[in-house]
């Protein structure tokens, strides 16, 4: 019976905290709050990773927009589907603020996340963006 159980996939702590943390950017712009207003109106209350992503990202929003709309070529900000735009800002806090995280774990969990909650297009479109930044903000990391 050990085996079996050994066999089942157990969800990823931080994987789970990246998703967490992506509803909740997308419920304060659906909203019109602010991501801290987000979290504080969970009931039960987030994960420390999650509060340590979503306060990231709104902490460092215009630097993170700013170095996103350098990168994404022929878009704007305003015509990017919310949720890649969100998508991005989680991985781009992570490249600029958390360099424990290595640069492909960032790119593999943003391109999950695109592909499983945004358009066709978006695991494509993030890979490109964020292969991009990485060489900017982590531009002597090994693994990039």
């Amino acid at each position: 019976m050990a085996s079996i159980n050994a066999k089942i996939a157990r969800p990823d702590e931080r994987s789970d905290a990246r998703e967490r943390a992506l509803y909740l950017l997308y419920e304060a712009q659906s909203k019109g709050i602010s991501p801290s207003d987000a979290l504080s109106l969970q009931v039960l209350e987030p994960d420390e990773l999650t509060v340590v992503l979503v306060t990231g990202v709104e902490t460092h929003a215009a630097e993170l927009d700013a170095a996103i709309a350098a990168k994404a070529k022929g878009w704007t900000l305003e015509r990017m589907p919310v949720l890649d735009l969100n998508v991005l800002r989680l991985a781009a806090f992570e490249l600029s603020e958390r360099s424990e995280v290595p640069v492909a774990v960032v790119l593999d969990e943003a391109v999950k996340l695109a592909k499983r909650f945004s358009t066709d297009d978006s695991g494509k479109f993030v890979n490109g963006v964020l292969a991009a930044l990485s060489k900017e903000l982590r531009p002597d990391d090994p693994l990039r």
